[in-house]
């Protein structure tokens, strides 16, 4: 990085300036963070602790469950601690780090989706070949390249905006060090940067969308020929769940990155970035599992040894168990 740099911090405006709203944006994202917290470590620990689960299906559900915990751990704490504290300020590495682990987390959220909708596609599809075509193998390699893309486009994107100078002003007008909010600060020609930003999300989003629509279109011939009602409605609920997620993530990411800095209404924007950075993390044990019989009945084992466990345990260490 030839070009020097004048900024040592940056200045995060947050999501308002009204005083009186603070507190209560506090107490709102603090209960998603809670939920999104318990809910996705809580997915990770059931899925592996219950043999049951080793499936590819929730193979891919705990990844995904890790993912939305750790990207939503990137952004939630420091928008909760600007609120109650009014610190807006971000050292210029921790703003780096920030935007890195964001999009790694957000990029490999996105092939997590299309691997879980090729999962879909041959369990419904290809029935008797599912145990032949998603071995374990398979599952780390889509599992793997999940993360090596998230990890190759984390680099380069922060890379591409970090190498720019930043000498005017440091006000990112977001509530966290976002690609195409912190991009606009530079002060020089960032035309190519903009468009290699544009150009990786293009690529990412169009590719994961083809293949899942695909999929999800194969998937919808394969159960018009269902002759069990029974069949078809739970195919239908296990789809439509999916793709409503899928849409309210590629929607927003499309809002943000899929158009040049210049047409950007950071409103907007913040609005956006709200449901992709704490609502969706949030959702996605709801929508994926939590209404799955499977994982409730997991879970409902789960915390019966644990009641057993420190109930026995209270019991031996208070010398009043009996034989």
């Amino acid at each position: 990085m030839e070009n020097a740099t004048e900024v040592s911090v940056f200045i995060l405006l947050g999501l308002t300036s009204t005083p009186e709203l603070q507190l209560p944006l506090f107490a709102v994202f603090l209960l998603i963070y809670l939920i999104t917290v318990t809910g996705n470590l809580g997915m990770v620990m059931v899925i592996l602790l219950d043999p049951r689960l080793h499936t590819p299906m929730y193979f891919f559900l705990s990844n995904l469950s890790l993912v939305d915990f750790c990207s939503s751990s990137t952004v939630t704490p420091k928008v909760l601690a600007g609120l109650v504290t009014d610190d807006k300020l971000i050292p210029y590495n921790a703003c780096a780090a920030q935007m890195f682990f964001f999009v790694f987390f957000a990029t490999a959220e996105s092939y997590l989706l299309t691997s879980m909708a090729y999962d879909r596609f041959v369990a419904v599809c290809k029935p008797l070949h599912y145990p032949v075509i998603m071995t374990r193998t398979v599952c780390a390699h889509l599992a793997m390249g999940s993360y090596s893309s998230g990890f190759m486009t984390a680099a380069v994107e922060a890379g591409d905006t970090f190498c720019l100078p930043f000498c005017v002003t440091s006000v990112v007008h977001h509530f966290f060090s976002d690609v195409p909010a912190v991009m606009t600060l530079a002060c020089s020609d960032k035309h190519i940067n903009e468009l290699i930003v544009v150009f990786l999300a293009s690529i990412h989003v169009i590719f994961a969308l083809v293949v899942i629509l695909i999929s999800y279109l194969l998937i919808f011939i394969t159960i018009s020929k269902m002759c069990s009602g029974e069949g078809v409605k739970k195919a239908l609920f296990t789809c439509i769940s999916h793709l409503t997620a899928v849409s309210l993530f590629y929607g927003t990411a499309t809002i943000m990155y899929l158009q040049p800095s210049s047409s950007h209404s950071m409103d907007t924007d913040k609005v956006a970035s709200v449901f992709y950075t704490m609502v969706i993390p949030m959702l996605n044990p709801l929508v994926y599992s939590l209404r799955n019989k499977e994982v409730k009945s997991a879970f409902q084992k789960v915390v019966v040894h644990t009641k057993l466990s420190l109930r026995f345990g209270v019991d031996s260490g208070g010398g009043t168990s009996t034989v």
